[in-house]
């Protein structure tokens, strides 16, 4: 099978060095599908430099060609079987028009809750959308979107051998869409420290919540990325995930990196049918289900206790089971296959 893997215009790189979600999710498809036998080309131009003596890379998008152009002609004579895209794309004339003239899949990940897709983008056969959760599944109906966990990878972050407790960790953007002082607060109540790593989106949210961020047991680290940030994952006793009730978790990679790397995972929720739910079980963490009227007192209360819960779950089984759910080539075979 030959895989293009398409990179987009943005702020970040392919794979990005720290923050990012949809780049990592290509690139984590991008060594799945290598793992699992298939040939890799890497398409676009913001793919990281240094990949270019192990990878096949060709700086072209498909919505800067015409159908009858000359770079369109190459990209049919290629023969892809499979392209892998951000899912704004099968709804940009421009790409579908050359994407249609070719004899490829495509398959994407819903990693953003509000997009309007155009009608008829997908057919859930030739070109396919794929949903993390329930609720998302439900916000997409009528593009028939597909079950699937997300995998991320960032370059160079390979699994650590694992610890079984340690200070707990938050990691995300910093922002009142993430509510990370909730995950201060409750660890306050669990007497425990936290790690905070992220790039900050929103000053006035962090100014506001001053107190929580200066809080003697809690550790500002900032962007994270490579083997800093597995280091931290690994040490980590329990990950905190938090978000405000209105907000809706699309792509959740966080949770298939903390799993991976052996660390139990408490995540609030606020409706049911989550990326929390999808991705976490009993032997792999807890998720904290509170109702819209709840306050940030009840939250934090109801994640301490859970935090205290997680804590007692081994590393070593954590990862078994991180491993084997957010697997690279499982999830590339899932993208590459048609549903019966």
């Amino acid at each position: 099978m030959l895989v293009g893997i398409c990179d987009f215009p943005g702020d970040y790189a392919f794979p990005p060095s720290g923050y990012g979600g949809i780049e990592r999710w290509l690139w984590a498809v991008a060594v799945g599908a290598r793992a699992a036998g298939a040939t890799v080309h890497l398409l676009g131009p913001q793919w990281r430099s240094e990949l270019v003596d192990e990878w096949e890379m060709r700086p072209i998008r498909l919505e800067d060609m015409t159908p009858d152009g000359r770079q369109a002609r190459i990209l049919r004579a290629t023969g892809y079987d499979l392209l892998v895209v951000g899912h704004e794309y099968p709804s940009l004339p421009t790409w579908r028009a050359v994407w249609e003239s070719l004899d490829a899949d495509v398959a994407t990940f819903q990693h953003w809750p509000y997009f309007q897709h155009q009608p008829g983008a997908f057919d859930g056969m030739r070109s396919r959308l794929y949903c993390y959760s329930h609720q998302m599944r439900e916000r997409y109906a009528a593009h028939r979107p597909i079950a699937e966990l997300a995998v991320h990878l960032g370059l160079g972050e390979d699994e650590l051998p694992v610890h079984d407790e340690g200070a707990l960790l938050w990691m995300g953007r910093i922002d009142q869409q993430k509510v990370p002082h909730l995950a201060i607060r409750a660890a306050a109540l669990a007497g425990r420290k936290i790690i905070i790593a992220g790039p900050v989106f929103d000053r006035d949210y962090v100014e506001a919540h001053s107190a929580d961020f200066g809080a003697e047991h809690v550790t500002l680290v900032g962007e994270v990325g490579g083997e800093v940030k597995m280091r931290l994952l690994a040490d980590a006793g329990a990950l905190v995930y938090t978000c405000a009730p209105d907000y809706i978790e699309a792509g959740a990679a966080s949770f298939g990196e903390a799993l991976r790397a052996g660390t139990p995972v408490v995540a609030l929720a606020w409706a049911p049918g989550t990326c929390a739910a999808a991705a976490l079980c009993e032997r792999t963490g807890a998720v904290v289900q509170l109702d819209h009227d709840d306050d940030d007192q009840i939250a934090a209360k109801a994640l301490a206790d859970a935090i205290e819960q997680v804590m007692l779950l081994g590393a070593a089984e954590v990862q078994e089971v991180g491993l084997a759910r957010f697997d690279p080539v499982r999830h590339f075979q899932a993208l590459a296959t048609r549903p019966c």
